[in-house]
């Protein structure tokens, strides 16, 4: 239940930093949050990772879904051809791979700073 609820949290928590911040805040709201949440390493990773790529590739699929795929499709071009439905996909992925390594580290860093006994 706590990884689904930190993907729910980095996932809202993100979506509001990022209509303000730089493009790279969500590792470290995924860092923060899974610092705070304590979760094992690998979890942490994958919930991190799925809150990142659906926020990222949902924005993407919204703004492509805005402008009737006119921008995705140019740029698509520019790669050789690429569906927008590609491009949508290699978003998130991008997006999931910060929040991910965000939320490790994250992880790795309560692991550091634990109190050992």
């Amino acid at each position: 239940m706590r990884p689904i609820l930190f993907a729910v949290f980095t996932l809202i928590a993100g979506f509001i930093a990022q209509q303000f911040l730089p493009w790279w805040v969500i590792a470290v709201i995924a860092g923060i949050l899974s610092y705070i949440f304590d979760l094992k390493t690998g979890v942490s990773f994958w919930a991190g990772f799925v809150a990142a790529a659906l926020l990222w590739g949902g924005y993407a699929g919204y703004l492509d879904f805005q402008n009737e795929g006119l921008l995705s499709a140019r740029i698509g071009k520019l790669f050789g051809g690429l569906p927008n439905i590609v491009l949508i996909l290699v978003t998130g992925i991008i997006g999931g791979i910060f929040g991910g390594l965000g939320a490790l580290t994250g992880s790795l860093g309560r692991r550091l700073t634990a109190k050992r006994e």
